[in-house]
């Protein structure tokens, strides 16, 4: 290639060189983004997880533009039709659209361009001398009286000029100004609405007058969606990714035609600077010569050039927002995957419905499901119903609720606001939470809820899973398809394999983050750690089941299909914890009655032979077991010891020392990089059962409702961030129906300091104090203002 592989990573990126050789080469050896992130922050300068999987992205993009012009490159050699120029051209493209253009005339099963029949004729010398020395040429000389295309001057003329059309515009140096033109110009995106839809609106009004019905009215409101971009104008450098991904579902519903206007002033600078320099001829031209290279000229950027720029706009447009919109769709889910859990309380988890009840499941603090039941709230016997509700409330202590947002929400939620605002649950003082059911019904009847939950209903196990994605919403989260729970825009509209990848890379990312007790954590939960899959995870919940609870991350080498690059990722972000070792016993050796074939049973035993069976009070740390060494001799150095892991008294020991000699200093006297002593200082101070998403938020739990008829404008209320978007951030207010902060009212004096810097200033679950500004009943739509993100 005609390009550096690292230098251009570089400049798409924006990252230095020596860290996007470091990635690739971190990358190269199968090394995961969370164990990067955590363990290698030295080689990836302290880039985060978003970040490092921008740069994969972009390097997969561009070996595959490598590989695919390679590819490209034979084809044309094996065709017979590869020259050195057209090789060069080909190795100089830094992008698929460029590659595509060049190739494009060459392409088998493509019709021969106009420039390739007159090269087939003879033609091309007769168009480079035009260029070198037009005072020798004598176009009269080539007219074959009979031959096709040669038969008269003015077909050798034209011929000429489709081969020097052809080669102005797949010349690189003609690209680049063009280009560079463009960027000084102001190019607009324009869309309106297409004639053929205001046809077919009229024609379904027509209908609609005749023979009234719901079903006439399907087009009439997909119109009115877009009507925002009826006669919609914008700069293609200012337009924002929403507008684009709109812009492009009217068109592919053809409701919308678009097209990119480009500055009239941009042909004629390019047509000046072609015939007056790049393409001006060496020696005295004539007249009819020089029409020639102006027609030339003039068919390069009509026919060739301007809806090349048209495509590469549009592409690039597109390919941005995509970005953006999934980048939104990854901090979304970060930010609900870490929600604080509910720990240590008996929920009643509710699936609201009309028809077929109201789907109850009271779950225990470590949600198990202790019973499951349905009542009707919604039509007769409602006293009845309240009743059975008061008694399964009482019979296990529960005191709080928490109800799915789907249908019913608002009925259900009414019913327990009245019976809470009456005492009715007395001694119990119970609050209710709303929480977005989102993807419960998918997961009910999904194979992993069979085999969870083989003998409940899939309405019953719905009402489960909404109870529990509030005790823990990352491990019952994980369990569901992140597209279907309901964050984010647009899901349609971008590459479903990017979605699908950036968003599983997220789920990753945060359950290995967080970490998972190997003993007790569900083989769903596992396979998303970084470094195992769905057959290791498999294999390590066998493993467990047959030769008891793990006592030490080293026992890990024992699973079958655990090989050593796939335990130094995982090994970190795995924890051993005394409780699960004592809930779940002491492993028992595997008995020497045991029917199993001879061979296997003596490689087993082998195994176990070199590995340590006693506990290990790191494991149950973020510590590597790569750095134990260094985390012993820095224990050594503080006067400290294993045992005491978590302790004040050690983390005073441990903060001491690091106030007093610095961590860099710390760490050239242990032979280490300040960042992994760091982590060790974290790790050896956190306290037992730590879990860092206790900086988040928990659920909201509240005892009464207003509805959207009770807002007015200029009511102040603290809300919760629902969903965050591209043109803003949906917040529940608790009227059923969620506001929206325009992005224009997200302004950095509004956010903490340390928000002000973020990729995502909102994310979901956050706290906000805002004011309503408008209130529209008939639209259910609320305008808000934000005043001041709540801690």
């Amino acid at each position: 290639m005609n390009w550096d592989l690292t230098e251009l990573l570089s400049s798409l990126t924006g990252v230095q060189q020596w860290v996007c050789v470091n990635i690739a080469k971190l990358l190269a050896e199968d090394n995961t983004v969370p164990f990067m992130v955590r363990y290698r922050k030295d080689m990836i300068n302290h880039m985060d997880a978003d970040a490092v999987r921008d740069v994969q992205l972009v390097l997969e993009e561009i070996r595959a533009l490598a590989k695919k012009t390679q590819t490209v490159i034979q084809t044309l050699k094996k065709d017979g039709v590869l020259t050195t120029e057209l090789e060069q051209s080909l190795r100089s493209c830094r992008s698929a659209d460029e590659l595509n253009h060049v190739y494009a005339p060459y392409k088998k099963g493509s019709k021969l361009t106009k420039g390739r029949l007159a090269k087939k004729l003879g033609l091309e010398a007769v168009a480079l001398a035009l260029l070198q020395s037009p005072h020798t040429l004598d176009l009269r000389t080539r007219v074959r009286p009979d031959v096709e295309g040669l038969s008269t001057l003015e077909e050798v003329a034209t011929g000429v000029e489709q081969i020097l059309t052809e080669m102005i515009a797949k010349d690189p140096d003609t690209l680049a100004f063009i280009r560079r033109l463009c960027e000084c110009n102001v190019v607009t995106l324009q869309s309106s609405v297409a004639k053929a839809a205001l046809k077919e609106q009229k024609e379904k009004e027509r209908e609609q007058q005749a023979k009234p019905g719901p079903g006439h009215r399907d087009k009439a409101k997909d119109l009115d969606k877009f009507h925002l971009y009826w006669d919609f104008t914008a700069n293609v450098q200012k337009i924002q990714p929403h507008q684009t991904l709109a812009i492009n579902r009217g068109e592919s519903l053809k409701i919308l035609t678009v097209k990119v206007n480009i500055p009239d002033r941009v042909k004629s600078d390019f047509t000046r600077w072609c015939i007056n320099f790049r393409w001006r001829t060496k020696t005295f031209a004539t007249e009819d010569q020089g029409k020639i290279i102006s027609d030339a000229v003039e068919g390069a950027y009509k026919r060739l050039l301007q809806p090349l720029l048209s495509r590469n706009y549009r592409s690039k447009l597109t390919a941005s927002a995509e970005k953006d919109s999934i980048t939104m769709f990854v901090r979304n889910l970060r930010q609900r995957l870490l929600v604080c859990p509910v720990r240590g309380c008996v929920l009643m988890a509710v699936d609201p419905g009309f028809r077929h009840g109201c789907k109850l499941a009271i779950l225990s603090p470590t949600s198990q499901i202790l019973q499951t039941d349905v009542v009707f709230l919604h039509g007769s016997g409602q006293h009845r119903e309240a009743e059975k509700i008061r008694h399964l409330l009482l019979k296990f202590s529960c005191s709080r609720v928490v109800i799915g947002n789907g249908t019913a929400c608002r009925e259900t939620e009414s019913f327990f606001a009245d019976l809470i605002s009456r005492r009715y649950f007395h001694p119990l003082d119970v609050s209710y939470c709303i929480t977005n059911e989102a993807g419960a019904s998918i997961y009910s009847v999904s194979p992993e809820a069979i085999e969870e939950m083989p003998d409940l209903d899939p309405n019953l196990r719905s009402a489960v899973s909404i109870g529990r994605r509030v005790q823990d919403p990352l491990a019952e989260l994980v369990k569901i398809d992140p597209k279907h729970i309901g964050i984010g825009t647009y899901q349609h509209d971008v590459t479903a394999s990017a979605l699908k990848a950036a968003l599983d890379g997220v789920v990753q990312e945060c359950v290995s983050f967080v970490g998972v007790d190997i003993n007790i954590c569900s083989e769903t939960l596992m396979r998303h750690v970084s470094g195992l899959n769905a057959g290791r995870a498999k294999s390590i919940a066998e493993w467990r089941e047959q030769s008891g609870p793990f006592t030490n991350r080293e026992q890990l080498r024992l699973v079958k299909g655990l090989g050593p690059k796939s335990y130094q990722q995982c090994a970190g972000f795995i924890r051993v914890n005394p409780q699960s070792l004592t809930s779940n016993g002491a492993p028992e050796p595997p008995s020497s009655s045991s029917s199993a074939p001879a061979k296997p049973a003596a490689k087993k035993s082998r195994s176990k032979a070199s590995v340590p069976t006693e506990p290990n009070p790191l494991d149950r740390t973020c510590v590597h077991p790569e750095s134990y060494d260094v985390a012993l001799r820095f224990l050594s150095l503080v006067g400290g010891s294993v045992e005491q892991l978590g302790s004040p008294g050690l983390k005073q020991a441990v903060e001491g020392a690091v106030r007093a000699g610095g961590v860099e200093a710390l760490a050239r006297q242990l032979e280490t990089s300040p960042e992994t002593l760091q982590l060790i200082v974290d790790g050896l101070t956190q306290p037992p059962g730590f879990d860092f998403r206790q900086e988040f938020a928990q659920a909201d739990f509240k005892r009464g409702i207003v509805s959207m008829g009770d807002l007015q404008v200029g009511t102040v209320l603290t809300g919760r961030v629902n969903n965050a978007t591209l043109f803003g951030a949906f917040v529940d207010i608790g009227v059923g129906r969620d506001g929206l902060i325009h992005k224009s009212s997200i302004r950095p004096e509004k956010l903490p300091a340390d928000h002000r810097h973020r990729s995502l200033a909102l994310g979901p679950g956050e706290r906000v104090e805002v004011r309503v500004l408008s209130v529209d009943l008939q639209r259910g739509r609320i305008g808000l203002d934000l005043l001041q993100v709540l801690r």
